[in-house]
């Protein structure tokens, strides 16, 4: 295994400095873009990892500053990770030492109280901050707290800091009802329910691409899972678990991103690797707008675009349903449409802050609760913005590719933490964006 080291991503400060993309509108894209691993199913696979008592390998990590966190978490806890190129990491958790990972780390990032379910197995005592991450609404842990709690797990909050641990060491097999298939509950109970004696049944789990995935890497290190894409997952739990070696998924939500990007510019472009059926919420809802998909070999899709599309309305919803990641993308799809659109947000009460960026771009957009009224626009104009979250940067990257004239966008780290090299991608395609410095 190779010395552990940091993995490279684009964010480098500047003293009295910030970076900002400037993207010059109007320009048509075209080619191929590669598409990188999923960052929701890497980030829960690194966690995954702490459950065996062997190495793991892992292909198709991004290079993304979430993941390099995730990285510092696990190497806090007395884990070995190294990295070679071609997104391979390696893991190696045998030696687990921590059972209380830096609060410092943790806070940061919502991806990182993965790690709770794992170290309650394997150890049987752990103490986990409470996550941090973009700031789109409540995220409670409730759900995880309580199916801990129905396998046999005392579980104190204090101070911001989850303190969980068994009793015998060895968590117990259940049947847990999820009020709501959240993915970070599901995801927790069943990496927990792995190591745990006896049966544990997890209803109304949540569907997700991501959760199957974590299903297929833990049966890899030979967990007994079945379910796994249903609303209802099953786990046997076993003694303990070996190394692997694994892959993870192309990440949908990034094929998603680019072929609105293809939509938005009215450019025919496609997207490989992708697993069409992880899409098909998103890509019936551009098929709707009148956008022809064309897949002209396995695991790739081309995206047709017509100059003119009507509006629609959309609703997120867990998956199958349209995904809450895609939102703030399509309404700058919307903006431009011939007619007027409604998007409804149900899964986060304050992922609707994009509106006013998008309206600093021409866009008429008004917000009420969590409802965006949408009235298309002939064409939008370059401005200078600022990213609110993740996905409401990649929403300005794309409006700024379709604006008349020049977009800068601020806060940068929100864009760094889930899409790998995107302006390099972009100017791949032909894209005119640059990321540069200025001061603050």
């Amino acid at each position: 295994m190779k010395d552990s080291a940091p993995l490279a991503t684009p964010a480098i400060t500047t003293t009295g400095n910030s970076q900002v993309l400037n993207i010059w509108g109007g320009f048509p894209l075209a080619g191929e873009v590669r598409i990188s691993g999923a960052k929701n199913s890497a980030l829960v696979v690194m966690a995954g990892a702490l459950l065996g008592a062997q190495a793991c390998r892992i292909h198709n990590v991004p290079h993304l500053a979430d993941v390099r966190k995730m990285v510092e978490i696990l190497l806090s806890l007395g884990v070995k990770v190294g990295h070679s190129a071609g997104g391979v990491l390696d893991v190696d958790a045998r030696d687990l030492q921590g059972a209380s990972p830096s609060y410092g780390l943790v806070s940061q990032m919502r991806a990182s109280f993965f790690i709770l379910g794992p170290l309650l197995a394997r150890l049987g005592e752990t103490w986990v901050p409470l996550p941090g991450g973009c700031d789109i609404g409540a995220r409670p842990v409730e759900l995880h707290v309580r199916g801990l709690q129905a396998m046999g797990a005392e579980v104190e909050i204090d101070h911001g800091i989850v303190h969980a641990w068994v009793k015998n060491r060895r968590l117990q097999g259940t049947r847990i009802y999820l009020d709501y298939p959240s993915v970070g509950a599901t995801e927790t109970l069943m990496m927990a329910a792995v190591l745990a004696e006896g049966e544990t049944i997890i209803e109304n789990a949540a569907q997700e691409p991501e959760v199957e995935d974590l299903a297929n890497f833990c049966r890899s290190l030979g967990a007994k899972i079945r379910g796994a894409g249903t609303n209802t997952i099953i786990i046997v739990g076993v003694q303990d678990l070996h190394g692997a070696e694994y892959s993870i998924i192309p990440d949908r939500v990034e094929a998603g991103t680019f072929l609105v990007a293809g939509a938005i510019t009215h450019s025919s472009i496609s997207v490989f690797p992708a697993v069409p059926e992880h899409l098909t919420a998103v890509t019936a809802k551009l098929q709707g707008l009148g956008f022809d998909l064309v897949s002209d070999y396995p695991r790739q899709l081309r995206i047709l675009s017509p100059l003119v599309y009507p509006g629609t309305d959309i609703e997120t919803m867990p998956y199958p349903g349209f995904p809450t990641d895609m939102q703030a993308q399509f309404m700058s799809l919307l903006s431009l449409s011939s007619g007027d659109s409604v998007v409804t947000e149900t899964v986060f009460e304050n992922r609707l802050r994009h509106v006013a960026e998008l309206n600093r771009l021409g866009a008429d957009i008004r917000a009420k609760g969590n409802h965006a009224i949408i009235r298309g626009v002939p064409h939008l104009s370059g401005a200078p913005v600022m990213a609110t979250d993740l996905r409401a940067s990649a929403a300005l990257v794309l409006a700024g590719l379709a604006a008349q004239g020049q977009t800068t966008i601020r806060g940068l780290h929100h864009l760094d933490r889930g899409y790998e090299s995107l302006e390099v991608k972009l100017q791949a395609l032909g894209a005119k964006v640059e990321r540069t410095y200025q001061p603050d």
